[in-house]
């Protein structure tokens, strides 16, 4: 079957189930102009899993409207439950006109997107973006419950504002699993901080200097992820610049940290790192941390003793992995658009996805969480916007992915 997308991209079309999505040119006409046809875009396989299609839902215009609007680059997803989940984007996406409402940036022809730099480049996008939006929670339907609209400018200040103006927006949102108090912390790898809120949305506490790279025990330089253990130690993957991996108490006191740049970049050994870009723990509490442009992941005990290292794949670029409580580490590889499912020790078993930008395709999945229900949620960098997954009814649990690991309270490696 082959069809073309116009940008009026209808939402009968969306919803088409992938299983009959054979070969699709994705392409869009504006005034005047020839439909430009892309690269046919292929079906992929997501094992067991099936899209929910449309979610999120349209965001409600509570102080702007959003005619002519629709989704950013995607930062982050974190479930809560599964009737509240935490969404955050980096900016919305001015449409062109005549788009349908909420299309997919990533649908047009040529395609929208948003790193969030590009206003202070000097070069800027020949369409308009606006830091709108960047955090906000839904139900399990897609329906906006919360909004974070106060924290907009905060989160990405308007240029001229000072130190952190240049920063792209948040770059990950977490929750403590062991938190009673449910409070948010929000990554910000561009302003070197994290920003942490209590559950209603109070600013209670920023670690690191806004704007200020550094190595030390308040200083972060473009900070990543984040992973606990059940006491409230936590372990910061700091990041793309900072090449370590460093470790707090349970009050954010700076306790260690290790890592460096390779010695010899083209043989890099164990603790060397290039982009330490994000970070998990099993139930065993060992931590697996995404070496991203070393193309491994690097596993080492609760202290930042080394155990062993294996790879990602040919080229990969893991920008995201979870560790599953029935004892697996799946990363979300940008490389092929693809879902890959490890055990402890680093062997292959499956993957799922692939690249494309169709309801259950990917292009720089970003974060990844399941809640109790293993609804699978992701988000993207490249195809601005979210996604949720539900699982087929019998579902092979071993095509899906698990919860995250509830990691042993007592300590068992020596």
């Amino acid at each position: 079957m082959r069809a073309r997308i116009l940008l009026t991209i209808s939402a009968a079309l969306v919803l088409v189930p992938l299983a009959f999505i054979g070969e699709l040119t994705i392409g869009t006409k504006a005034q005047g102009q020839q439909l430009q046809p892309q690269k046919p875009v292929q079906k992929v396989d997501m094992g067991d899993y099936e899209p929910v299609v449309p979610w999120p839902k349209p965001l409600p215009d509570t102080d702007l409207s959003h005619d002519g609007w629709t989704w950013g680059s995607g930062a982050g997803v974190w479930a809560e439950s599964a009737d509240k989940v935490w969404v955050m984007q980096r900016s919305e996406i001015e449409l062109p006109p005549g788009a349908e409402p909420w299309s997919c940036a990533c649908l047009l022809n040529p395609r929208r997107t948003n790193t969030g730099r590009r206003d202070y480049s000097g070069k800027p996008y020949p369409y308009k973006q606006r830091r709108h939006h960047l955090v906000f929670a839904v139900d399990r339907d897609g329906n906006t419950i919360e909004e974070w609209l106060q924290y907009d400018r905060y989160l990405a200040p308007p240029r001229g504002t000072g130190l952190g103006e240049m920063g792209r927006g948040p770059h990950k949102i977490l929750m403590n699993p062991y938190d009673p108090e449910k409070r948010i912390w929000i990554v910000d790898d561009d302003m070197h901080e994290i920003n942490i809120f209590s559950h209603d949305g109070k600013l209670l506490k920023t670690m690191g200097e806004r704007g200020v790279p550094g190595r030390g025990p308040n200083n972060f330089n473009r900070p990543t992820d984040i992973a606990w253990l059940p006491d409230g130690t936590f372990f910061v993957a700091d990041g793309y610049a900072g090449v370590r991996v460093a470790k707090f108490d349970p009050n954010g006191k700076f306790i260690k940290d290790w890592g460096q740049t390779p010695v010899d970049p083209a043989n890099p050994k164990a603790y060397e790192f290039w982009s330490v870009h994000s970070i998990g723990i099993s139930r065993d509490r060992r931590l697996f941390v995404a070496d991203r442009e070393h193309h491994r992941m690097q596993v080492f005990d609760e202290d930042g003793k080394f155990l062993a290292m294996w790879p990602t794949g040919y080229n990969s670029s893991v920008l995201a992995h979870t560790v599953t409580n029935d004892d697996h580490v799946w990363v979300a590889d940008w490389t092929t658009g693809r879902l890959v499912k490890y055990d402890l020790e680093g062997h292959y078993i499956l993957d799922i996805g692939g690249y494309g930008a169709l309801p259950g395709q990917f292009d720089g999945v970003h974060q990844i969480h399941v809640d109790s229900e293993r609804n699978l949620y992701v988000t993207e960098v490249a195809n601005s916007r979210s996604q949720k997954f539900r699982p087929k009814p019998n579902a092979d649990p071993n095509r899906i992915i698990g919860p995250t690991a509830i990691v042993n309270p007592v300590r068992t490696l020596k």
